[in-house]
């Protein structure tokens, strides 16, 4: 029986690919990756994470897009599955954005969001 691959985590936009790689162009040594993770607080129960890798680990989940890695923290895979990470800008801000099936709510301010993980079965295709 053969194996069928897993899906991809995440999915980057181009314009999240191309802001990785200036962000990552920019920093001293160059980072093998971006980690992108979950954390519990503000006022709707999570906000999302971003920060520079410098090593990936066995357990970390590596999607590889456009020419860009993003590492999804081994916690947050069930609470990241089938989102897809943009970068928008308008007059005010510029900034990641994550569409994220999973999410339920999201605060007023926009810093935090409730989130229902996926169900593991969804990992396995």
């Amino acid at each position: 029986m053969a194996v069928r691959p897993r899906p991809q985590v995440m999915r980057i936009t181009d314009a999240a690919a191309e802001r990785v790689r200036q962000i990552m162009s920019r920093t001293s040594p160059p980072p093998v990756a971006v980690r992108v993770g979950v954390k519990n607080g503000g006022c709707a129960g999570m906000s999302y994470t971003m920060d520079y890798a410098t090593e990936i680990a066995p357990t970390d989940e590596v999607v590889e897009d456009k020419g860009v890695k993003v590492i999804v923290d081994p916690k947050a895979v069930l609470f990241l599955l089938g989102t897809e990470m943009d970068f928008t800008t308008d007059k005010l801000s510029a900034q990641f954005v994550f569409n994220n099936p999973n999410q339920t709510s999201s605060c007023g301010c926009g810093e935090s969001v409730a989130i229902t993980p996926a169900a593991e079965d969804a990992l396995a295709g």
